[in-house]
């Protein structure tokens, strides 16, 4: 009998056989009857049950298929690849955990439009399954009905999607130096993922994760807590409570809790102007910081029995400052989570004009023009001191070259025609 033949047989065989009345349409998909869609016989169970005692039917290792394992986030879609290099004549077939068939070649044996064919030739059947869900999850096989039946197991495992983390225990508002506990808590996740805590961008240091399985039993619930004490610089903090997990792919699933923390009020006074002066207006500004904010504000003044009135807000306001005013100045700062002094010493200078700026431009232009004049004298004097020095020299080389010159007490102012040999007039200065 040829090898078509005997496939052929097989495959009636199988369909005679299959429970509860399941048999092949014309149109190549298997009809049930008073089963579950798509349940059919498992073939390569029939037919690998069969013991085959003719060497010639071994097949070689060339038809043995080769799968791969896959894992798919729910929710996602899954790719099935099954090949092999020597067909014989046979076609492939997938089957699902539960031994349904979901394709035998390019026919399609079960009614799951998630489930779509990819590709069908003699040496490949690819499949894909889309919108996975977790109970997809399991050993999916590849047959190829030689003699005898080969097949391969590709194990599909699909990941359950943790849920977004959900905080709790915090109230309302925290007291500073208060001690507080804030639990975490996501469902849903598989395998279970880690949960972790930070404030801000400094890492948290909470317990361990704990593990509970959900009813469903494929999935699971996580929780963690942590506890911290509260300071002053904690009011407005974020705490933020993460999950990682591998379906998430790097992508950021948190949940963030901001908490507000009661702490007693601090105050500084601020002067305006910075430097005063007798005869100027003086605003002392007291500024609290606290929450709740500081909603009353006392001064007072050391030696002075009354406390100062408050003239604008949190200001004192001197109109115009005298010497008597010097002193060292007190501001409480009130809130319902206490209060706070603060002191600043007041010292009043004595009136001094200001240099406005058209004043020092005009300083720095009369500066220049004192400098330029400055210039202008050394260089007069340095030019006279020249020319009285060469006209010095000038004079001594003139007497030297006359031979009529006088001694130097005497002058001789008129010589015209008392000389014999010239005729010229001769004028000599000492």
């Amino acid at each position: 009998m040829g090898a078509p033949a005997a496939q052929l047989l097989l495959l009636l065989f199988a369909c005679c056989w299959a429970p509860g009345g399941a048999n092949l349409s014309q149109d190549g998909y298997w009809q049930e009857q008073d089963l579950e869609l798509g349940t059919l016989a498992p073939l390569d169970e029939a037919i690998s049950s069969t013991v085959w005692s003719s060497p010639d039917m071994l097949a070689s290792q060339d038809s043995q298929p080769w799968t791969s394992d896959e894992t798919v986030v729910a929710g996602g879609t899954v790719v099935l690849k099954c090949q092999v290099k020597d067909h014989e004549d046979s076609s492939l077939q997938w089957s699902n955990p539960a031994q349904q068939t979901l394709y035998f070649g390019e026919k399609r044996a079960l009614r799951d439009n998630r489930i779509q064919l990819v590709s069908s030739t003699p040496h490949e059947l690819s499949i894909s399954i889309s919108n996975v869900a977790l109970a997809d999850e399991g050993e999916y096989t590849c047959s190829i009905f030689t003699m005898p039946v080969r097949t391969a197991k590709s194990l599909v495992t699909v990941l359950g999607i943790p849920q977004k983390p959900i905080i709790s225990g915090y109230k309302s508002s925290l007291r500073e130096k208060e001690t507080t506990t804030l639990n975490c808590q996501s469902s849903g996740s598989k395998p279970a993922a880690q949960l972790t805590w930070r404030k801000g961008d400094q890492e948290l240091h909470g317990e361990p994760t704990r593990i509970r399985e959900d009813p469903n039993g494929k999935t699971f619930t996580v929780s963690s807590s942590v506890t911290f004490q509260v300071t002053r610089e904690d009011d407005g903090a974020v705490i933020v409570c993460s999950v990682n997990h591998e379906s998430l792919k790097g992508a950021d699933r948190s949940t963030s809790q901001r908490i507000e923390v009661l702490y007693t009020p601090t105050a500084m006074i601020r002067p305006d102007p910075p430097h005063p002066r007798e005869g100027q207006k003086l605003l002392l500004h007291c500024e609290g910081r606290g929450n709740p904010v500081p909603q009353q504000y006392l001064w007072e003044k050391e030696g002075s029995v009354p406390p100062l009135k408050i003239t604008q807000e949190s200001a004192l306001i001197f109109p115009f400052l005298n010497k008597s005013d010097s002193g060292t100045y007190g501001c409480t700062a009130i809130s319902n989570m206490g209060s706070y002094k603060a002191y600043y010493t007041l010292n009043v200078n004595d009136p001094s004009p200001v240099p406005s700026s058209s004043s020092t431009y005009h300083a720095i232009i009369g500066g220049i023009v004192a400098f330029i004049v400055f210039l202008l004298l050394i260089l007069l004097i340095f030019l006279g001191h020249y020319l009285i020095r060469h006209k010095g020299t000038y004079l001594t080389h003139e007497a030297k070259g006359s031979d009529d010159a006088p001694d130097a007490d005497t002058a001789i102012i008129n010589a015209e025609g008392g000389q014999s040999g010239g005729d010229d007039k001769k004028e000599y200065f000492i």
